[in-house]
C-alpha cells in the first residue's frame, strides 16, 4: 500500500530522508523511527501511546488510509503530534465493492463459482434466490461511503434505511434514505451494509442481541471494520439461520488466525481489498506524502485528524 517512491519525490525536495521498515510491533516501531520527525503506517501496524511516548522526536504520524483505530489520536495530541490520513481516496473503490459483495450474496454468485469449477451445472444450487428490487437495505454509518454506496443501489429500487446519530434525517433523507435507529434497522432490513469505523462505540456493535433483532434470513455486508462485528456472534447468527450470508472485506484479527468464519460457504471473504485500485493507490501516497510535507513545514494538513470529533 505504501510507495516509498512517491514519499521520496514529495519529501526529499525539503531535505527529508525516506526509510522504509517492517513495524509489525511496538517495540519494532519504536526502534525503526528513533529519532524520526515522522512516521506513515497502515493499517497493519499500530502506533499505541508507549509508541508515541518513546518517540522524542516525533511530530508527525501520517495514516495511509481512512480509519484511525491503530493510532491513539488522543495520545497523539497530548504529546503535540499531529496526526494525518487520507479520508476520501478510495470512496468509490469501497462503495463498489460494497455493492459486489451485495450482489454476489444476493445472487449466490461464490455457490454457483464452486459448483461449477467441481463439475457442476445447476441452478438448484444457489438457492433460494429472491430479488433485490422491493428489499430493503440498511446501513450502518453514513458518511461519504455509505452515500456512494446508497447512490449506487438507487437503480435497484430498494427501501434504504440508514442508522447513524451523528447525521440529521434531513441530510441523510436527501441522500435516498431514511434515519431509523439501529434496532429499528436490523428489525426492517434484509440486507444490512456495514460502513462504520471501529471506536469504542462501535465495537462490537453486531453482538448476539444485535443478531437476534434480525430478520431471519439477513444479508450481512461488511467494508467497515472487522471489529464492529464479534465473529462468534455472528458465526451462531448463520448457524440458527438469521444471517443467510456474511459477506466481508474486513475481520477482526487481519490477516486471521482462527476466525470462525473462515472455511463456511454461508461466508465470502475478501481480504480488506475493497480499498484497491491502482488509481486509488497513487492517490494515496500523493496525499499523505503531500500531508506530511505541509505538517512538518507548519502548514496546516489537508487530512489533520481533529482528536475531539465522534462519529459513528
Amino acid at each position: 500500500m505504501i510507495d516509498a517512491a512517491h514519499h521520496r519525490r514529495v519529501l526529499e525536495p525539503i531535505g527529508a530522508t525516506v526509510e522504509t521498515a517492517e513495524m509489525g510491533s511496538t517495540d519494532a516501531l519504536v526502534s525503526a523511527a528513533d529519532g524520526a520527525d515522522a512516521i506513515v503506517t497502515d493499517v497493519t501496524t499500530a502506533v499505541p501511546p508507549e509508541a508515541i511516548e518513546r518517540l522524542d522526536s516525533l511530530s508527525v504520524i501520517g495514516r495511509a488510509g481512512d480509519g484511525i483505530d491503530n493510532v491513539d489520536v488522543v495520545a497523539a495530541a497530548e504529546r503535540g503530534v499531529t496526526v494525518v490520513r487520507v479520508p476520501d481516496y478510495c470512496t468509490d473503490e469501497v462503495a463498489n465493492h460494497a455493492v459486489s459483495l451485495l450482489l454476489s450474496a444476493v445472487r449466490s454468485v461464490p455457490q454457483y463459482d464452486r459448483d461449477t469449477r467441481e463439475g457442476g451445472w445447476t441452478w438448484e444450487v444457489g438457492g433460494p434466490i429472491h430479488e433485490l428490487p422491493g428489499t430493503t437495505v440498511g446501513v450502518v454509518s453514513f458518511g461519504p461511503i455509505a452515500r456512494r454506496f446508497v447512490e449506487l443501489l438507487s437503480g435497484f429500487d430498494a427501501t434504504i434505511l440508514a442508522h447513524d446519530p451523528y447525521v440529521d434525517a434531513a441530510e441523510i433523507a436527501d441522500h435516498g434514505a431514511e434515519k431509523v435507529g439501529f434496532e429499528e434497522l436490523l428489525e426492517r432490513a434484509d440486507c444490512v451494509s456495514v460502513h462504520a469505523p471501529l471506536t469504542d462505540g462501535t465495537r462490537d456493535m453486531f453482538d448476539r442481541e444485535a443478531f437476534d433483532a434480525m430478520t431471519e434470513g439477513t444479508i450481512l455486508v461488511n467494508t467497515g471494520r472487522g471489529g464492529v462485528v464479534d465473529e462468534a456472534a455472528l458465526a451462531a447468527a448463520l448457524d440458527d439461520g438469521i444471517v443467510r450470508t456474511a459477506a466481508l472485506d474486513v475481520l477482526d484479527a487481519e490477516p486471521p488466525d482462527d476466525s470462525p468464519l473462515l472455511g463456511r460457504e454461508d461466508v465470502i471473504v475478501t481480504p480488506h481489498a475493497g480499498w484497491y485500485s491502482e488509481e486509488a493507490r497513487d492517490r494515496l501516497n500523493e496525499s499523505i506524502a503531500t500531508d506530511v510535507r505541509r505538517a512538518l513545514g507548519g502548514e496546516t494538513p489537508e487530512g489533520a485528524v481533529d482528536p475531539d470529533v465522534e462519529w459513528l
